[in-house]
């Protein structure tokens, strides 16, 4: 007769039948910080593009109406994909990734593609487009951790367990590359190095290849003719600040307006036609303009709260790909914050990277959100229990009771 120990006591009843997984609610500390970011983005937002809007389609609410839709659709998908296991994105992550491969490649496709200030990034459905590129940053990481989770015991290896994923990456990166949108490569090559380093990679050979990676970086800046300028004007805003730097230059100007505590909702003056593009990459400097300091730090802080609660949320996971998966869907979300942050306060070179749930753009918006039910249903938990038993049964380890 088996016998359990609790405390002091001895269960001499059998405890051989595995137990069903605990149900547990979602995690509402990271529900009600995403959903106030969506909704400050979503104030923000209009102040900073009903100028814009104006002038271009004579319609002031034109993009708040537009970014509303994207948020309710957003927050529908949220809602769903919360209350579906989460397991199911491991079975699905080669179809994913074969589904993310063709869009990228449709993309470049003159005739299908759509165009815009040089760039080649969106496929255009009627009167809805799609960045393939915001979706191919999500998959890159169901798919990650779909194969570290498979593959951990080989990641010490480079040839078996380090070069497949760096492949398969590196080909999602170069059809990216193509459109081309350096700043999504370097957060699919961030994000990537984060989750190998979590996974038990060496350090020997993510070291050599970052070494690897910074000559190519600055290969690709510098002969570009747009980048390289941006990189100068990086260096130095106030050498060209009436081209070059005049975006990074009008953002230090609305940021020393806006002080300790800001100008006043609704009264910032860059977003007159003075600060390109306020309404999308830029937006955090408005909030600048207009909440001042004290409201930026706010922003910052949200980020950092969920930063912290989408790792707690990861390590509570039970099973390998729950926790691979928690830690990619925020560090993707954190480390977008944080380049954005950096660039509109002149820390980076300007890179066409959106702060997430804050500035304009359905699909970085949408997949924002969707990688936010991602996580709330891996606090929720229901099948890992069940899941972890199959997988510590195919490696031959005790099971946990």
């Amino acid at each position: 007769m088996s016998r359990r120990s609790v405390g002091t006591l001895a269960l001499p009843w059998s405890t051989d039948r595995p137990r069903a997984p605990k149900r547990v609610g979602m995690d509402h500390i990271l529900l009600f910080v995403t959903i106030t970011l969506a909704l400050v983005g979503l104030v923000m937002m209009f102040s900073a593009s009903a100028v814009v809007a104006g002038k271009k389609f004579d319609d002031s609410w034109y993009y708040l109406k537009r970014q509303l839709v994207w948020l309710t659709f957003g927050l529908m998908l949220l809602h769903v994909i919360s209350r579906i296991d989460y397991v199911w994105w491991k079975r699905l992550s080669f179809p994913l990734l074969g589904l993310i491969t063709v869009l990228l490649i449709i993309v470049l496709v003159p005739s299908i593609g759509g165009a815009k200030n040089g760039a080649r990034r969106w496929l255009l459905l009627g009167p809805i487009s799609i960045q393939p590129a915001e979706m191919a940053k999500l998959i890159s990481v169901i798919y990650l951790a779909a194969y570290l989770a498979r593959k951990e015991d080989r990641l010490q290896h480079f040839s078996t367990g380090l070069l497949p994923p760096l492949l398969i990456i590196g080909v999602l990166g170069g059809l990216v590359l193509g459109e081309p949108d350096l700043g999504t490569v370097v957060v699919l090559a961030l994000v990537t190095g984060g989750l190998l380093f979590v996974g038990g990679a060496r350090m020997a050979h993510l070291s050599t290849l970052a070494l690897c990676a910074i000559p190519i970086g600055l290969a690709l800046v510098l002969m570009s003719p747009y980048r390289r300028p941006r990189l100068m004007a990086f260096l130095n805003p106030s050498s060209d600040p009436s081209n070059a730097g005049h975006q990074i230059t009008q953002s230090f100007l609305a940021f020393g307006s806006g002080g300790l505590f800001g100008v006043g909702l609704g009264e910032g003056k860059q977003k007159l036609l003075f600060l390109p593009e306020p309404h999308t990459d830029f937006v955090l400097a408005l909030v600048g303009e207009e909440l001042g300091f004290v409201g930026t730090a706010i922003i910052i802080l949200f980020f950092a709260a969920f930063v912290i609660r989408g790792f707690q949320i990861s390590t509570r996971a039970r099973i390998p790909f729950g926790r691979y998966l928690g830690i990619g869907v925020t560090t993707l979300i954190g480390i977008q914050a944080l380049i954005n942050a950096c660039v509109v306060t002149g820390l980076l070179p300007t890179k066409g990277l959106t702060l997430p749930f804050v500035s304009y753009g359905g699909s970085s918006l949408v997949v924002s959100l969707t990688g936010v039910g991602i996580l709330l249903s891996i606090s929720r938990d229901r099948q890992a229990g069940r899941e972890e038993v199959r997988y510590r049964s195919r490696r031959g380890w005790p099971s946990r009771r």
